[in-house]
């Protein structure tokens, strides 16, 4: 997900254009962006486009409610259906909090007899659940990443903004603990929409860290995100190199071996893999 576009779950005149788009994965929002009043409508009108929706590689997300919201359990029900890939968890602040969505999943999926595998991207917006992000990243297969939300995590803190000392330092927090638990890291969004090269220079700096893809609020974002986070020919073409000598490596039984000046080692490799495997996606090169 290079890309990740919001949608609220309240405007379903926006849901087809959204589909065309270029966004990696679209994300139905039923939280913040919808007053609640209308939070069952917004529910209502996601699920039925969903249920429309055929096989496609565009990613569905859908944000729901937090757990101590008193609509979590309605939206998960609601939601859950085949074309849904991932339910977005917010104010995730636990392992148990990460349980609780997982048992709301499995129970969902039982009712609608579907065997699915819907995946959790947990946000980061707490100090504690900042504190305890390896926690929450490492409590479920479910969870396959986490999303990090700075704007709330940065009032809660009380922050001045802009702060990109501080963005940057809570970035490489949550980076690490994705990382150790194995999953990818979604940095948050960015509000001023009217500022491309600023979000650029955003999305550049999450990159730089690690991030595997951005939120976008609004769909001219979508383009530069995907940009930023795609692998350049140059990557794509070392990271090939490096895969062809560690198979090599590897007939010869070396766990570990030396390319370009550099030890290369497992998690190395594994970068290098997932270059590819992204770049094999995007056309850049033909299926290994």
């Amino acid at each position: 997900m290079r890309s990740k576009l919001f949608v609220p779950g309240s405007r379903p005149e926006l849901f087809p254009k959204a589909l065309k788009g270029e966004a990696d994965a679209l994300s139905f929002d039923l939280e913040d962006s919808v007053v609640l009043e209308r939070k069952e409508e917004a529910r209502t009108a996601v699920a039925e486009f969903m249920r429309g929706l055929g096989a496609g590689e565009k990613l569905m997300v859908i944000r729901v409610n937090g757990l101590a919201s008193g609509q979590f359990h309605a939206d998960v029900a609601g939601i859950v259906g085949p074309r849904l890939d991932i339910i977005n968890l917010p104010k995730a602040e636990s392992r148990e909090d990460v349980l609780a969505c997982v048992e709301a999943i499995a129970k969902a999926e039982e009712a609608a007899g579907l065997e699915l595998q819907v995946g959790i991207l947990a946000n980061i917006e707490s100090p504690k659940g900042l504190r305890l992000a390896h926690e929450i990243a490492a409590a479920h297969p479910r969870v396959m990443g986490l999303q990090l939300g700075f704007v709330d995590l940065s009032k809660t803190l009380g922050l001045r903004l802009p702060n990109p000392q501080a963005l940057n330092a809570i970035r490489l927090a949550v980076r690490s603990a994705a990382a150790e638990a194995g999953v990818a890291a979604f940095d948050t969004a960015f509000a001023n929409v009217k500022d491309a090269e600023a979000f650029r220079e955003d999305a550049e700096d999450a990159c730089n860290l690690g991030f595997a893809g951005k939120s976008c609020i609004h769909p001219s974002q979508v383009p530069i995100a995907n940009a930023v986070f795609s692998p350049t020919h140059e990557e794509v073409a070392r990271a090939v190199a490096l895969l062809e000598v560690a198979a090599k490596a590897k007939q010869e039984g070396a766990g570990a071996f030396v390319h370009e000046g550099s030890m290369v080692d497992v998690p190395i490799i594994a970068r290098a893999e997932s270059v590819v495997k992204l770049a094999e996606r995007l056309g850049m090169l033909a299926p290994r």
